[in-house]
């Protein structure tokens, strides 16, 4: 065989230009339509009906089921949507998806595409160097869609010529001819490829050129394409493995709607597939002298029509699926309550812009637990009993220990997600997210600062009076109202946002410490408490003012992605 390793550089080297192009168009595509995309996702109900819509659009948007699918377990591992409404949108990923091998038929064999990309690159081109981020996110779609087919040329003429290798041809006859077990072989080939690749176009656009250029039958192809079915859902079950129980949940519906799938499909395989063949064959609107040509349509419309009818099949049954999946992935228990990332735990998403979301609920959770910090002061300075100071005291540092790193986590997260393909506006909630993420480590900080405080005031046996206890008391209601509306502010949607809440409460606890100030020096004076007990309650609310300077930062800050 006339095959040399350079001719087999060329090939790798052109299924590396396809998934370079098809990456460029996704991440241009998913650019443009990003706030779209969260709009999609935010609307999205418990109707399965929609979100099946929801599943087609994206996954047909960006090209991916995979990325799809790794977005949907990750808004579940999020919270974002329940494992329900998961179960609609990957079954419309999986038709979503087919897109691409109509792309594929329709551009990439009908005719030389290579002599339409120059053109086209050259009108993507100028967009690329727009002042515009939309003009400039299209350039980069137009140029990636170009390379995806020029590409796709370069993998037709680098595959070995079957006519001229005949032994390449009485290799695979090896294994063409073995009836069923054929069946099965090529579909884990389409499996193992649909892995190795990690990317279902790439393995659609392989398996088109394999059989348009002679290697494997049609049906084999098929089967290939069954494989494929079942390989793209390994990198979700992946992801899934250091989520939530709701995420492996999730991932393993995807799995299991595929199986099955599968498994009916190879019970009617044969007469299916000659049925597509046929119909191909017999519509007259197709008129190919070759009928090789019609391979790669025959491969689309079998892909395309599998999926729908395993969408009809199975739409009718999601409440049955939910419960057979939380069988077969029990509540083990492992997840608490204890302070800890919970939503950016999956990795990124495949789109930068979903990304955003994600780390955002992580935020509102962090806020949630630096807030309760304010409370577990309370109770330490209440608490007389001292195994149960100590506890809380112990609650408390820990917390504030645990805070540290998950700032460091969450900022590390969002400057791998500033790195991605992002608009001018979510480059800005990147930036306020930043800025909020060290405010809510500070509230942490002063919050631990107030116990040891606290914990100095309980080692020197110093008590407060009622009429001191009685001012702190309303100082940290003022601050826990301020924390209130900083949660509702980061909570809410950005257009949502205001600040006259927060600003009034603000602005009633400067006007509270500067009075408490003053009185301090008069109390001092008249000697209504020691100066022992006078720099401790000083302490106390001079901390607590920092924590309402904290909060308001963090509405401002929420509220300047707004403008």
């Amino acid at each position: 065989m006339d095959y040399s390793l350079i001719d087999l550089l060329k090939l790798i080297g052109a299924v590396g230009l396809f998934l370079y192009g098809m990456k460029l168009m996704s991440e241009a595509l998913q650019k443009v339509a990003g706030s779209k995309m969260r709009s999609i996702f935010a609307a999205m109900t418990s109707n399965r009906f929609l979100g099946v819509l929801t599943g087609l659009l994206v996954s047909a948007t960006i090209q991916s089921s995979s990325a799809t699918i790794l977005m949907v377990v990750s808004f579940v591992n999020a919270g974002l949507v329940s494992l329900m409404e998961s179960i609609g949108v990957i079954m419309g990923a999986n038709v979503g998806t087919t897109i691409t091998g109509w792309l594929i038929s329709l551009f990439g064999f009908r005719f030389n595409f290579t002599e339409y990309a120059l053109p086209l690159m050259a009108v993507g081109f100028p967009l690329v160097f727009s002042k515009s981020t939309r003009h400039k996110s299209w350039g980069e779609a137009i140029i990636g869609f170009s390379i995806l087919f020029m590409s796709l040329d370069f993998i037709k003429t680098t595959f070995p010529d079957v006519n001229s290798s005949p032994e390449i041809l009485s290799f695979l006859s090896d294994y063409t001819n073995l009836g069923f077990a054929s069946i099965l072989l090529f579909l884990l080939i389409g499996s193992l490829l649909s892995i190795i690749v990690q990317s279902s176009g790439a393995t659609i656009a392989i398996t088109f050129v394999i059989c348009s250029q002679g290697w494997v039958p049609y049906e084999l192809g098929a089967a290939m394409i069954l494989g494929e079915n079942v390989g793209t859902t390994i990198t979700p079950n992946i992801a899934a493995t250091i989520g939530n129980i709701s995420a492996k949940r999730t991932a393993r519906v995807h799995m299991l709607f595929n199986l099955l799938g599968v498994v009916w499909m190879l019970c009617v395989f044969t007469p299916y597939t000659s049925f597509i063949k046929d119909s191909l064959s017999n519509v007259n609107a197709v008129s190919v002298k070759n009928p090789q040509a019609l391979i790669p349509f025959a491969l689309a419309l079998f892909h395309t029509s599998f999926n729908i009818i395993n969408l009809l099949l199975f739409i009718g049954f999601v409440p049955f699926i939910h419960r057979v999946i939380i069988e077969l992935v029990p509540h083990k228990g492992e997840e608490g309550e204890e302070f800890k990332l919970r939503y950016i735990t999956t990795g990124m998403l495949s789109t930068s812009e979903l990304s955003i979301l994600q780390a955002k609920k992580e935020l509102q959770s962090y806020a949630k637990h630096t807030n309760k910090m304010l409370g577990f002061n309370r109770k330490l300075l209440l608490e007389e009993n001292e195994k149960k100071f100590n506890r809380h005291y112990a609650n408390i540092e820990k917390y504030e220990s645990i805070s540290d790193d998950v700032e460091v986590e969450i900022a590390n997260y969002l400057a791998k997600v500033s790195q991605g393909k992002l608009s001018e506006q979510s480059r800005a909630r990147i930036r306020a997210m930043l800025k909020l993420v060290s405010d809510l480590e500070s509230i942490g900080d002063s919050s631990f600062t107030l116990a040891r405080i606290i914990n100095r005031m309980h080692k020197n046996h110093i008590k407060f009076s009622p009429t001191m206890m009685d001012k702190l008391d309303l100082m940290f209601n003022l601050v826990e109202e301020s924390l209130t509306a900083m949660r509702q502010n980061l909570n809410t949607e950005e257009k949502k946002i205001e600040l006259t809440r927060a600003n009034k409460i603000e602005q009633q606890i400067n006007q509270y410490y500067h009075q408490l100030k003053s009185e301090h020096l008069e109390s001092l004076k008249n000697d209504d408490y020691s100066y022992d007990e006078g720099i401790v309650f000083t302490d106390i609310f001079h901390e607590c003012e920092k924590i309402g300077n904290y909060a308001i930062n963090v509405s401002e800050a929420l509220f300047e992605t707004k403008r």
